[in-house]
C-alpha cells in the first residue's frame, strides 16, 4: 500500500501540480479531462482543476475573479464543453466538467432531484415542467414564456443548477445585424438520455459510487473535505464513508482517503 507521501507524489503527477506537467495543447486538455473524469475551473479542494493544470500566469495578477484565468487558455473550459464533456453545477453551485463516465454515475441522482425538486417548489415546478414541454430554451424564452423578471428566473433556476435538475450551456443568439451569447437551460434528462438501470439505481448508492470516482480523480484527499464536494447533503448518510472503507472502496491514510 503507497503512503501518504507516495500517495501525494501520484497526485502531483497525475494532476499536473508541477510546472513540468503543464498542458500544452487543448487535445492534451480533452485527455485529461477524461482521464481524470471530472475537473474543477480553478483550484478550491483535492479534485483536480482545468485553471491549475494549466501553469499558466494569469491575465492580470494580483486580481481576483476572472483575471486570475489564465491569460490565453482560460477558452479551454469552454471548448472543453463543445469537446462533449457536460458542464454542471453540482460541485456546490460551482462549475464542474464532467465525462460521460462520470454522467453516467450522477443520472441516477439528477433524476431523482428532478422529482424532488418538482415535489419541493411551485415556482421550481414551474420551471422544470415548462422545460420538459417546450424542450431546451434560451434565458429570454424562459423569461417570455414564464413571465418572469430577470432575477426572478435566477434565483429559480439556481437551486435547480446546483442539484443537477438541469444544466446550464452556452449558446449563441441572433442580436440585430450579429451574433450575442446567451445561456440555454435545459433538464438533466434532455442533456443526458441515461439507461434503465440507472432510472431505476438508489441515489444514496450512486453518490457512493460518484464519491469512489472523484477519489480516485484526486488520488488523495483530506477525509473531511469529501463532503463538501457535492451539493446532495440529504442523500449523505454518517457511515457513508466507512461503509465504503468496509467495503475496500476507499482506504483511510494518515487522515486522508485514497481508492483502492
Amino acid at each position: 500500500m503507497e503512503s501518504l507521501a507516495e500517495l501525494r507524489e501520484r497526485r502531483a503527477f497525475e494532476c499536473r501540480l508541477t510546472p513540468d506537467r503543464a498542458l500544452g495543447s487543448l487535445d492534451e486538455a480533452g485527455a485529461f479531462a477524461r482521464g481524470r473524469g471530472l475537473l474543477t475551473r480553478t483550484t478550491d479542494s483535492a479534485l483536480p482543476s482545468l485553471y491549475e493544470a494549466c501553469h499558466e500566469e494569469p491575465y492580470q495578477a494580483g486580481r481576483a475573479g476572472f483575471a486570475a484565468w489564465p491569460a490565453t487558455k482560460w477558452s479551454w473550459f469552454g471548448a472543453l464543453i463543445e469537446r462533449g464533456l457536460l458542464c454542471v453545477g453540482i460541485h456546490r453551485g460551482k462549475n464542474l466538467l464532467v465525462s460521460q463516465e462520470i454522467a453516467s454515475l450522477l443520472d441516477p441522482i439528477c433524476r431523482a432531484e428532478i422529482d424532488r425538486m418538482r415535489g419541493g417548489d411551485p415556482g421550481w415546478r414551474r420551471l422544470l415542467d415548462h422545460l420538459a414541454a417546450a424542450g431546451p430554451s434560451h434565458i429570454e424564452d424562459l423569461r417570455t414564456g414564464l413571465s418572469l423578471k430577470r432575477q426572478e428566473l435566477k434565483a429559480m433556476r439556481s437551486p435547480l443548477e446546483r442539484c443537477g435538475a438541469i444544466v446550464a450551456r452556452s449558446a449563441e443568439v441572433t442580436a440585430g445585424q450579429g451574433d450575442a451569447h446567451s445561456s440555454e437551460l435545459a433538464r438533466w434528462d434532455q442533456v443526458y438520455p441515461g439507461s434503465p438501470e440507472g432510472r431505476r439505481a438508489d441515489p444514496g448508492a450512486a453518490l457512493g459510487d460518484l464519491l469512489v470516482a472523484a477519489v480516485g480523480a484526486a488520488v488523495v484527499a483530506p477525509e473531511p473535505e469529501l463532503r463538501r464536494w457535492f451539493s446532495w447533503q440529504w442523500y449523505w448518510t454518517g457511515a457513508l464513508v466507512d461503509d465504503l472503507v468496509r467495503a475496500g472502496r476507499l482506504r483511510r491514510v494518515d487522515g486522508h482517503v485514497a481508492a483502492r
